[in-house]
């Protein structure tokens, strides 16, 4: 099949400006014989525009002792881009402010707004505009203009896939790389465009976190959604509470046996989570951390029984599924609560702040005399208002913090803070339902963007939970529900695919889950949301996985599962 092929402009262009327009409608190649032709483009996400300039013309040759010039602003971004160019060809690329190299192989500029063609400008959200960019490849050079250091990373992602394959390995491989003549205008769809890993469930090494920032940026994903809290584990390191790791990071492996007294685990100092966070910062990626409350608990309460309301010493679940052992409301355990979020909020530079808030079961506060005295106190006649309670002090707590919210839609009925910025999970009417009680909302719905389900029914899949979500499931996804009322849908900050790790141990298996859904959904969150073609758009995977390929990806064969 065809991956996505623009036809060729008649115009030579002296800058290629202003001569975008949509890429026209996919078909086959043309026959042989003819003299039209092709450029053949597989960048994942699909740009919102690509023109050609002339007939098999070549812009621009790459080559050892390339000169990328830039704005100063946008010094952070051409060091990324050399230190990829050497990696990957062995070339030495040296940079230079534009002022100081006018004949640069590679122009970096900042500009106050990239123009689009009428046709465009209507696909175009106003809050994706600042991270808008232009690329033109024409004599002998290649210019990126772009409003925001942001939208200039995007386009050097895009220049590295007109690339070759072989420039994604570490091969120091010094040959020419030839760019077509041509100008690309491209913009996000949506803002918010996030990667769920779960490392509560499974631990997963800083290194894997680390390479799974730069997939994320290949494909321009923005947030990085790291659950870090839940019954089986703790995985990052709190000051004044040293057993939430001695403790909460580790587990016995069932069966647990004389025969099978293997502990599973680990955590992150606060080195590690810093690097992290610095190490997506410069690729433009936000990390959003997860503390999962007041359910989901049974790491902190195994380490401190006094969180907990009973007398029963609980040991970290190693088992899936819902615990009905939740934190208690005493004074102590909010402190304890808001102790642990003011040590986030300085490892995480970010604003925003995800604390759960999904799957509380209320049974232990039926029996709690805390929790009925502030039912009383309150006049509340259901234990799930308990849980607003809670919400409203954390919620305030990080308010005053300068720090947003983040929850699962659970919230809802028990209340959540007007402010809160809700995932909606369950499915696409909860999102809905937010939106309507006036919150911002990230479309997480499990049936479409849940990747621990496995990608077919074949039996070789790996063991996930129940249902099954393929990447053409995936692709043709709307994040955007259509029932929430076109008024209202700038309230959809954007969507985010999760991958739940009770049945993925490693990173590899991580990978395999990931890739090649990732590719999919990272189209529906950037690309305009019409014409659609799966047919076409997998065309342009099958030749994608050859670069994930060269950068030592466990992915999933389009044609199936691995077989034992």
């Amino acid at each position: 099949m065809d991956d996505w092929s623009t036809e060729p402009d008649r115009h030579t262009p002296r800058e290629l400006r202003g001569l975008a327009t949509p890429a026209p409608t996919m078909g086959s190649c043309c026959a042989q014989g003819t003299n039209e032709t092709r450029v053949s483009l597989s960048i994942i996400p699909r740009p919102l525009s690509v023109v050609r300039g002339r007939a098999d013309a070549i812009g621009c040759e790459l080559n050892d002792g390339l000169v990328i010039s830039y704005a100063l602003e946008l010094i952070r971004e051409a060091q990324w881009f050399r230190r990829v160019l050497e990696t990957g060809t062995g070339w030495l690329v040296s940079l230079a402010p534009r002022n100081e190299a006018p004949h640069a192989d590679i122009e970096l500029r900042l500009v106050n707004e990239i123009e689009f063609p009428a046709e465009l400008a209507s696909r175009v959200d106003e809050r994706a505009r600042n991270v808008a960019y232009r690329l033109a490849s024409f004599e002998g050079r290649v210019v990126i203009a772009s409003p925001s250091a942001e939208g200039t990373f995007y386009a050097l992602q895009t220049l590295r896939q007109l690339m070759p394959d072989s420039t994604f390995r570490e091969a120091r491989r010094a040959e020419p790389v030839s760019i077509p003549e041509l100008e690309i205008v491209d913009a996000p769809r949506l803002s918010w465009r996030g990667v769920l890993l779960d490392v509560a469930r499974h631990f997963m090494p800083k290194d894997f976190i680390l390479k799974l920032i730069d997939l994320l940026a290949l494909h321009k994903c923005n947030v990085l959604h790291l659950h870090l809290t839940d019954d089986q584990g703790w995985r990052i390191e709190i000051e004044g509470y040293p057993l939430l790791t001695e403790v909460g990071a580790w587990r016995r492996e069932q069966p647990d046996t004389d025969a099978n007294r293997s502990l599973s685990g680990g955590f992150y100092s606060r080195a590690d989570l810093e690097e992290i966070v610095t190490y997506a910062w410069e690729r433009h990626i936000r990390v959003l951390p997860e503390i999962d409350m007041p359910g989901h608990m049974v790491s902190a309460i195994a380490a401190y029984p006094a969180l907990g309301n009973t007398e029963e010493r609980l040991t970290i679940r190693p088992t899936w599924g819902v615990s009905s052992h939740v934190l208690n409301l005493e004074d102590d355990t909010l402190r304890f609560c808001t102790d642990v979020l003011d040590e986030v909020a300085r490892t995480f530079s970010d604003s925003y702040v995800h604390v759960g808030g999904d799957e509380c079961p209320t049974t232990e506060w039926k029996s709690s005399p805390r929790a009925q005295q502030i039912m009383r106190d309150e006049g509340y006649i259901d234990e799930i208002q308990l849980q607003g309670w809670f919400n409203a002090r954390i919620s305030e707590h990080l308010g005053e913090r300068h720090r947003r919210v983040v929850a699962w839609d659970d919230i809802l009925e028990s209340g959540a803070r007007a402010d809160a910025i809700l995932m909606a999970w369950q499915d696409e009417e909860r999102g809905a339902a937010a939106v309507a009680a006036g919150h911002d909302v990230v479309m997480v719905p499990q049936q479409w963007l849940y990747f621990d389900r496995p990608e077919s029914a074949d039996p070789d899949e790996p063991v996930g939970f129940p249902g099954v979500t393929t990447l053409e499931d995936v692709y043709l996804h709307d994040p955007v529900p259509s029932r929430i009322p076109p008024a209202d849908r700038h309230r959809v900050l954007g969507a985010q695919c999760q991958l739940w790790t009770e049945h993925v141990a490693t990173p590899a298996e991580a990978e395999y889950r990931y890739f090649p859904r990732l590719c999919a959904f990272a189209e529906i969150v950037w690309s305009s949301e019409s014409p659609k073609s799966y047919e076409e758009f997998e065309g342009r995977v099958a030749k994608h996985l050859r670069r994930l390929s060269s950068m030592g990806v466990n992915y999933r064969p389009l044609e199936g599962p691995h077989h034992a």
